[in-house]
């Protein structure tokens, strides 16, 4: 039997993609959504869910206003799936964001609040979800979006880059959980990529969120997309465990000294 043959067919797949309303999250909905599979699509933006759910146009999308800070509302949804959505087969954990630049001596410490909140316990109660039906029907995958910033440290980065650290471990944590189930996790470590990231993090200013984008190619939405697609349909007795992605022009800095 060839590779392909044995792959996973994305035209038998429901995906839960949270954050779907841009950036990675859209474009993952936008790809498996092409290839025949049913998305549930979520995020705090009704007119974009709205737009999206047009776009696709047809029976196989189903959107959810969400805000995944909410614990409640996040079991809520699971639980109040329609039933040709109600088996989730890959949970997208793609909700998150990044605020502020500042030292840590600086830093807002709502902003801390609202990080640790969306990207490490917001992704949590989205597991904790769906896990158990995945569990019983003994299959489906696990996508969590961590970032490069969770391995490699810079300026600025101190709780962004610690909250995506905690994904990473806890992806492969969960992976270790879920030995003796035919359920996938997998850590997807993006590099610097061009999406409404940067302006979130400067809360609107687009002429610093360009900044970093200057003069090179970054990551496209679509290139992070593509990287969840191929995970997602290996054959399904293959886990990716962590997959980094970064730009040809990003690499990896040496280290900085302060000299007096």
């Amino acid at each position: 039997m060839s590779i392909d043959s044995d792959k996973v067919n994305p035209a038998e797949l429901t995906v839960l993609v949270t954050g779907a309303t841009a950036g990675f999250g859209y474009a993952t909905a936008k790809r498996f959504h092409e290839q025949g599979a049913k998305v549930i699509a979520t995020g705090r933006r009704q007119e974009r869910l709205d737009e999206l759910a047009n776009e696709f146009g047809n029976q196989r999308i189903h959107t959810v206003k969400l805000d995944v800070r909410d614990r409640d509302a996040v079991f809520k949804m699971v639980d109040d799936l329609p039933g040709a959505f109600a088996e989730v087969d890959v949970l997208v954990n793609n909700a998150g964001l990044a605020l502020g630049l500042e030292g840590a001596q600086d830093a807002v410490l709502d902003d801390w609040d609202t990080m640790v909140d969306t990207n490490c316990k917001g992704l949590m109660y989205c597991t904790r979800a769906v896990l158990p039906g995945m569990c019983k029907r003994d299959r489906g995958h696990v996508i969590n979006l961590s970032s490069v910033a969770g391995a490699y440290p810079y300026p600025g980065g101190n709780v962004y880059g610690a909250s995506k650290a905690f994904v990473t471990q806890f992806s492969l944590n969960i992976r270790s959980d879920l030995l003796g189930y035919n359920v996938r996790v997998t850590d997807i470590e993006p590099g610097l990529a061009h999406t409404e990231f940067s302006e979130v993090r400067f809360k609107g200013d687009t002429e610093k969120a360009k900044k970093p984008y200057e003069g090179l190619q970054p990551l496209r939405k679509e290139d992070v997309a593509e990287t969840v697609y191929f995970a997602v349909t290996l054959p399904r007795h293959v886990n990716v465990n962590r997959l980094e992605v970064m730009p040809v022009m990003q690499a990896f800095n040496p280290f900085k000294f302060h000299k007096e």
